[in-house]
């Protein structure tokens, strides 16, 4: 019978003890890895939380400066009805009135009135849309009506019912339009 030889031999002595040696560079090695991963993580949470951030700013500075530029439009819809009353009045003044010299001071001042309106309008970026002659455009016209008409081009508009109005770069109130259309044969 052979007998096993139990006891260590110097080259797997050798071994254990090169083992023993480099497995604290080993686990170093890892744990470096790991913290270099986790670095690289971290750097980019931080990249994305500032992005996001820089986002949210952006975008709120946008809806505070929207807030502010449109902020009038709620009152700006009410007010039309007015200037659309006191421009149905002045336009039915007959001519014989406005001559009269009772009237002649009611007249003024309602035109008066009318330029004060139309001044206040201009210093909030209200502005009349630009209908008559105009080719139908349906982000500013409504078309209320067609009309057969051999002198303009079927699509033009060829009479404003009610006058539509801008507030800086968005539409407030569209332009209620008749457009001409080619007359039946």
């Amino acid at each position: 019978m052979i007998q096993e030889d139990n006891t260590p031999n110097d080259t797997t002595e050798d071994l254990r003890e090169e083992t023993a040696q480099d497995a604290p560079e080993v686990a170093e090695h890892d744990r470096a890895a790991e913290l270099d991963a986790e670095l690289a993580e971290t750097k980019a949470q931080l990249l994305y939380a500032r992005a996001d951030i820089q986002n949210v700013r952006r975008r709120a500075e946008k809806e505070v400066a929207d807030a502010r530029a449109y902020a009038a439009t709620g009152f700006a819809r009410d007010i039309l009805s007015v200037a659309d009353n006191l421009s149905r009045a002045l336009s039915a003044i007959p001519a014989e009135l406005r001559e009269d010299e009772k009237m002649k001071g009611l007249v003024t001042g309602l035109e008066a009135t009318g330029r004060e309106l139309d001044s206040v309008f201009a210093r909030h970026g209200i502005s009349r849309i630009v209908a008559q002659g105009e080719a139908l455009d349906p982000n500013r016209h409504q078309a209320m009506l067609e009309i057969p008409s051999n002198d303009a081009e079927p699509g033009t508009i060829v009479q404003e019912i009610q006058t539509g109005y801008m507030i800086k770069d968005r539409l407030l109130r569209p332009a209620l339009v008749g457009v001409a259309k080619k007359p039946d044969a």
